[in-house]
């Protein structure tokens, strides 16, 4: 890729104008360079439909799943378009091709009593002795967090001691796009931070440190997850983006307004948060079936 002209200035484009956080760079990079691989030849401005058709054929060859597929081409559409915005393609040739549709499911969520026993995990579950003895406390304060604010894996990763707000009971949060926004953390995440700090002695710098005092990564806080998803008798397959949706979800069963609960998931559009609504449709259905005399 560093040979690659076009390609470079189009990345330089986002980091730098666009402003694009470090993971949607690499992405993008990635989405490229996997191209190239697959359609070494013509140059960019050479490429026409037949070229990415045959791509997209031997992605789904390959057994790559859709939503995987289509953030490709989603990278390869903003570069095309970057490609006739400054550099005179006259023609884009993704706009004839057309990808396969989503089977688009509703979001699993858990339960409250799930829940309940997921945040309880990390404090019962034996301890290793070769953890340090604040990740107990440590694990429990993400969890919480998770769950009272509804943070994404890579957002909470992020997170700096001066992020969160006490006194306020809020806290400070870097978003895609690097989009910042303030959201409220309820009073028992707020006392589990406070007491994993106290016990991890941890004062300023990143929030969620790991043994060596180094800031968190999200790999590592996924798989501490599973731990305590087993214990909790959870499938393993429930990710930390599963109590986003269970937190999303519990706040409009509960009488949230959509335009609250997309404001404090940092959703751009208020389409991509009504999913929620068809999950609290579908609990009212069931509720409504079990309880009416006619139903």
């Amino acid at each position: 890729m560093a040979a690659d002209r076009l390609a470079e200035q189009f990345l330089e484009h986002l980091e730098v104008e666009r402003n694009v956080s470090p993971n949607t760079l690499a992405n993008y990079r990635h989405a490229l360079e996997g191209f190239r691989q697959t359609v070494a030849q013509p140059a960019w401005k050479e490429l026409r439909a037949d070229h990415f058709r045959r791509y997209l054929f031997e992605q789904m060859k390959a057994g790559l799943a859709k939503p995987t597929v289509r953030l490709h081409f989603a990278a390869l559409r903003t570069f095309f378009r970057y490609l006739t915005e400054r550099h005179g393609l006259m023609d884009n040739p993704l706009k004839q091709v057309q990808l396969p549709k989503l089977d688009r499911g509703l979001p699993v969520v858990l339960t409250r009593a799930q829940i309940d026993t997921l945040l309880a995990a990390p404090m019962a579950v034996e301890k290793s002795d070769r953890a340090p003895v604040w990740m107990p406390q440590r694990d429990a304060a993400i969890l919480e967090l998770f769950y009272s604010s509804g943070l994404r894996l890579a957002e909470l990763s992020m997170l700096t001691v001066r992020d969160v707000d006490i006194f306020n009971e809020t806290v400070r949060v870097m978003g895609k796009g690097r989009k910042e926004r303030i959201v409220p953390v309820g009073a028992l995440a707020l006392e589990a931070i406070q007491k994993y700090r106290q016990a991890a002695r941890v004062d300023a710098g990143p929030l969620f440190i790991n043994k060596s005092r180094k800031r968190l990564g999200t790999r590592s806080v996924w798989l501490a997850m599973r731990r305590y998803l087993a214990h909790a008798g959870i499938p393993q397959t429930v990710s930390p983006h599963k109590l986003r949706h269970s937190f999303a979800t519990h706040m409009l069963d509960a009488g949230a307004d959509l335009r609250s609960v997309q404001s404090l998931l940092g959703h751009a559009s208020l389409s991509t948060t009504q999913i929620y609504t068809h999950v609290t449709t579908e609990r009212l259905r069931k509720a409504y079936d079990d309880a009416h005399p006619r139903a």
